[in-house]
């Protein structure tokens, strides 16, 4: 059974075409977009302000996406507070933690990483496995980023921009076999 619930009276947005493994956690103010997936374990929890996730996009095993709340005094947030937000085909590896940031499209976001409060990765942007964004920072687009904190490594090859497009076409395939 699939645990979708309704958080003071918002219930998640959940395109028809998208697959919510059985074991996943969804709540409150949380729009998922179309042939995404969200895999076994994963807790999406849009109680303290909303989550979106974009279409083709996969957040895989046991990954945990929360915001923070409006009014913020420590991260300064204002009257939305820190959403998260997840574009476009973007593969997040298994047990990442992605609070309160912005995923472009086309990012790779690697198993076990974490981004806290207020950070970005850009289109194209590639964060690798373990890695800690830590508040604030920007993953340029093109850029790796690995490390606890998570520092500059190096611009991507071509090589590696296009297998996350093959990434989130093989998951969104997935997806689709599992539906």
């Amino acid at each position: 059974m699939k645990n979708i619930l309704t958080y003071r009276g918002i219930a998640p947005d959940l395109d028809s075409t998208a697959f919510i493994a059985h074991t996943a956690i969804i709540s409150g103010d949380v729009k998922i977009g179309k042939n995404s997936g969200i895999w076994y374990g994963c807790v999406l929890r849009g109680d303290v302000t909303k989550i979106t996730i974009g279409e083709n996009t996969n957040i895989q095993d046991n990954t945990v996406l929360h915001g923070t709340r409006p009014h913020h005094a420590q991260n300064k947030t204002g009257a939305e507070g820190a959403p998260v937000i997840v574009g476009n085909h973007v593969t997040i590896g298994h047990n990442a933690i992605i609070h309160a940031c912005i995923i472009e499209d086309y990012s790779f976001i690697g198993m076990g990483s974490i981004i806290m409060d207020l950070a970005r990765v850009e289109q194209f942007g590639m964060l690798a496995a373990g890695a800690v964004l830590t508040p604030g920072k920007i993953v340029k687009s093109g850029q790796i980023w690995a490390g606890n904190p998570a520092k500059y490594f190096r611009d991507m090859t071509q090589t590696e921009k296009d297998y996350i497009k093959i990434s989130a076409n093989n998951y969104a395939e997935l997806a689709r076999e599992y539906k």
